[in-house]
């Protein structure tokens, strides 16, 4: 049998999103099983925007697939439907699955939106799709009622089977990466949180957290690391939530010596130093925190619960070893008003984040506040009918508006971006001597987005060359760093001071010799001084790489 596992596209088109194009950990956990059993499996990303409008109709005449399986967000649902209706369209005898989060929650809806829909994979997918697929290679008549978690329509009726039981044991899964280029990684199923607005609790259920062993996780990392990656983005809800399991998983990276660098997702009140010097020495660079609001009603409502004072703690505690912090943050909830932004900016203030993400609160089928809608009969699942991602909170709110919201939006980014060269002058780092050369390398990184990434083509970035050689020379004032004298030269370079450029790299170049960018950019600069054949002694060991190619051919021209 030969299976499609499908990614949809987002039905708004994003201007700058890896991971609306990313495909689902969900899907590639499936395909690992599935090629664990010897089937014949591929992964299309109908995500991915380069591919022509006629890919997807291509691929099905050329490969000609038995079953077609796609992984349904509420936002790419448009997508899915329309992948199984070109299935359907190109052969009438292929099987048609939804499953993931959004096919999970809206069973009643996409057997009446999707008439070219044959069943819905409910929960946690391994097993249920694979035994469906049993099922469909036996050619049974009968309907496959002995199949948990799986609905279908029998007679023109929906017909859900009994609950499927989770997977106790997650190392018993294939690892993704055995037979996948990915980059995300996951050390478990589940959150013990209970936001409202999060579909997790009702999908996995608060009390069903289950992990990989450590030993597990870092060999997927080392099998990735194989295949060419050595940057990861770790996708659990909550990261940190088993602190010895992730002790644990640092020491193992550090053990085998990874060379690695990993952002992470955690909450406020699961984290102690102690993890946080592990994490850093392990490679994490960077981890978000679910912020949500300035104001503490507001943030009971959401599900957090969490007090000021515990927050501005977590902060202070991660960028103190050398980790960026990213916060996360919802506007426009119920109760939101001019003092409750106000809050939220206040607390910007206080956190100083290094970066920070603003979300209009929406709602989503799973979610408590969905539910509690749906029980009041103030909506119904008709609603995703309409060509819409998600119900924005304000449509239902009397006390908030479009216009309201918007301001607030602008206000709270504002607030962020106008404050964040002030914030990166403020950060405290911890005197502790092993950790300086990851002070050097978090330094040198964060000034790297203030001089040539996305704070210096922000406008509301205050002074961003000036922070940025100010954290370049503070990262040096804790060890030598390749990126930071690369950075400094490149800001001279821009400045056209080419001699002092050639000085900065110099010394870079006495500790880094063989570091690649750090010889261009001398080139570079030593070519705007004329100095072509003395340029060509810092590209021709990198001849064989086609990016260098140009400077040497002009350097040769020139230089004669």
């Amino acid at each position: 049998m030969k299976v499609f596992l499908v990614n949809p596209a987002c039905l708004d088109q994003r201007i700058d999103d890896e991971d609306s194009s990313s495909v689902s950990m969900g899907l590639f956990y499936l395909g690992a099983f599935l090629k664990e059993k010897n089937i014949n499996v591929r992964i299309v990303n109908l995500a991915d925007g380069n591919a022509p409008a006629s890919y997807f109709t291509d691929l099905l005449k050329k490969e000609k697939p038995d079953l077609v399986g796609v992984s349904v967000l509420n936002s790419t649902r448009f997508s899915a439907m329309e992948a199984v209706s070109q299935a359907k369209e190109i052969d009438p005898c292929v099987k048609t699955v939804f499953g993931g989060v959004g096919a999970t929650f809206l069973v009643n809806h996409f057997f009446s939106a999707c008439p070219f829909l044959d069943y819905i994979v409910k929960g946690e997918g391994e097993l249920t799709f694979f035994e469906l697929l049993e099922y469909i290679e036996s050619g049974d008549a009968c309907f496959p009622d002995h199949v948990k978690g799986l609905a279908f329509k029998r007679d023109g009726k929906i017909c859900e089977t009994k609950k499927r039981e989770l997977i106790k044991d997650l190392d018993s899964l294939p690892k993704p990466g055995k037979y996948f280029d990915l980059q995300h990684l996951s050390l478990s199923r589940g959150c013990p949180g209970n936001c409202t607005f999060c579909g997790s609790p009702a999908f996995w259920g608060r009390a069903n957290v289950r992990f990989h062993s450590h030993r597990w996780f870092v060999d997927h990392i080392e099998l990735l690391i194989k295949r060419g990656f050595h940057h990861f983005y770790v996708s659990d809800d909550t990261f940190t939530m088993d602190k010895k399991r992730v002790s644990k998983v640092c020491d193992e990276i550090i053990a085998r010596g990874l060379d690695i660098t990993w952002v992470a997702i955690s909450r406020v009140d699961f984290l102690d130093h102690e993890i946080l010097f592990k994490m850093r020495m392990a490679g994490c660079t960077q981890i978000s925190f679910g912020v949500e609001s300035g104001s503490e009603q507001i943030r009971k409502i959401l599900g957090k619960p969490v007090k000021k004072e515990r927050i501005i703690k977590a902060f202070n505690m991660t960028v103190s070893h050398g980790i960026l912090t990213r916060a996360y943050f919802i506007y426009g909830s119920p109760e939101e008003s001019e003092e409750t932004i106000a809050q939220t900016m206040e607390l910007i203030t206080s956190i100083k984040p290094l970066g920070a993400l603003f979300y209009m609160l929406v709602l989503f089928p799973g979610t408590a506040l969905y539910q509690r809608l749906i029980k009041r009969g103030e909506i119904n699942d008709d609603i995703w009918n309409e060509k819409i991602e998600d119900i924005p909170w304000f449509q239902l709110d009397n006390d908030l508006d479009f216009e309201k919201i918007r301001d607030f939006g602008e206000r709270l980014r504002n607030s962020f971006y106008s404050n964040l060269s002030e914030f990166a002058d403020k950060i405290d780092l911890m005197d502790i001597k092993e950790l300086y050369p990851c002070h050097a390398d978090f330094l040198s990184r964060l000034a790297m987005t203030f001089s040539h990434g996305d704070y210096a083509r922000n406008r509301d970035v205050k002074n961003s060359i000036a922070t940025a050689e100010k954290l370049y020379n503070r990262a040096l004032s804790y060890c030598h760093n390749a990126r930071a004298y690369l950075g400094l030269g490149m800001l001279k370079q821009k400045k056209r001071e080419f001699s002092k450029a050639v000085t900065i790299l110099e010394t870079g170049l006495q500790y880094f010799s063989e570091d690649k960018d750090l010889n261009i950019c001398m080139a570079v600069c030593l070519m705007n001084l004329g100095r072509f054949k003395q340029a060509l002694n810092y590209l021709e060991k990198f001849e064989s790489h086609v990016d260098v190619e140009p400077y040497i051919k002009a350097c040769r021209e020139r230089g004669v």
